[in-house]
């Protein structure tokens, strides 16, 4: 099947549009971000935010070039899962950019501070328009899992596992605790992500065993893991005696993520119960 570039109409689209305002907000990003001074604390937010920034732009480039080259029938994935991934995993990783890189300016003033902060928010409203118009086009046609609710909740606990793990890469020395709940984010990380992956690859057929009772099953364990993990956490900031604001920070996304777990695995229980 031949590789034929489309029409430059397709470049004009709403989701287009969104794209390449994307691309402009990310690029601007980690443009002024790349060119400010070395700043000590904290350690881990300011590479956080250039990876995000560089990763999602080079992602959005990539996209905007295959769908107008058309080369997204020829590979072997699911295009409404891969767009629908990036542009939700984009908003939420933007949103955090946004809210981490203020933080990297408290130890100093810089003046492009503010339009990095400000291009990393706009770059959070496109991800979120282009997410809202994944999701509505094509009435009537069958959306991809990573368009649905338990789609999205999955990019929400790959999100709070990386997050969780910045947070804690930023604190004082390792101890039993701290290695604990690394332990437990990376498991969940790992599963997360690679159920996303499967889904991006359309890989789940191929599970040798049930997969929505393997998603169930991943899922209470990552309920059990987050249980664990946000105990020692809000025990940690109750033995501090100078309470750490960024430990406070890791131990809410902790919680949030465990709430995102339990209600993902509300939606298999009752998508096992509905199949049986």
């Amino acid at each position: 099947m031949p590789v034929t570039l489309g029409e430059l109409n397709t470049l004009t689209t709403p989701l287009s549009i969104m794209r390449f305002w994307e691309l402009i907000c990310t690029c601007l990003c980690f443009s002024l971000a790349s060119s400010m001074a070395t700043l000590p604390s904290p350690v881990t937010f300011r590479p956080f935010c250039m990876v995000t920034w560089c990763f999602f732009f080079t992602l959005t480039f990539l996209i905007i070039a295959i769908n107008f080259i058309q080369f997204h029938s020829l590979l072997p994935l699911s295009w409404k899962n891969l767009t629908a991934t990036v542009a939700s995993l984009g908003a939420l990783m933007s949103l955090a950019a946004t809210f981490a890189f203020p933080w990297v300016l408290v130890s100093a003033y810089e003046f492009k501070g503010p339009f990095i902060t400000v291009g990393s928010f706009f770059a959070t409203v496109a991800y979120a328009v282009e997410l809202h118009l994944i999701r509505t086009q094509g009435a009537g046609q069958q959306r991809g899992y990573m368009s649905s609710v338990p789609g999205f909740l999955k990019t929400l606990q790959v999100f709070g596992s990386c997050t969780a793990l910045v947070l804690l890469g930023d604190q004082a020395a390792w101890t039993w605790q701290r290695s604990a709940v690394a332990a437990s984010y990376a498991v969940c990380l790992l599963a997360s992500l690679g159920t996303v992956l499967v889904m991006i690859g359309d890989c789940a057929a191929r599970c040798p065993v049930p997969f929505d009772r393997l998603l169930a099953g991943l899922t209470l364990l990552g309920v059990f893991t987050y249980m664990t993990a946000t105990v020692v956490c809000f025990s940690r900031v109750l033995q501090e005696k100078d309470m750490s604001l960024v430990t406070c920070c890791e131990a809410a996304i902790a919680c949030i993520t465990l709430l995102v777990y339990t209600v993902d695995l509300v939606f298999s229980v009752k998508l096992l119960c509905d199949r049986n």
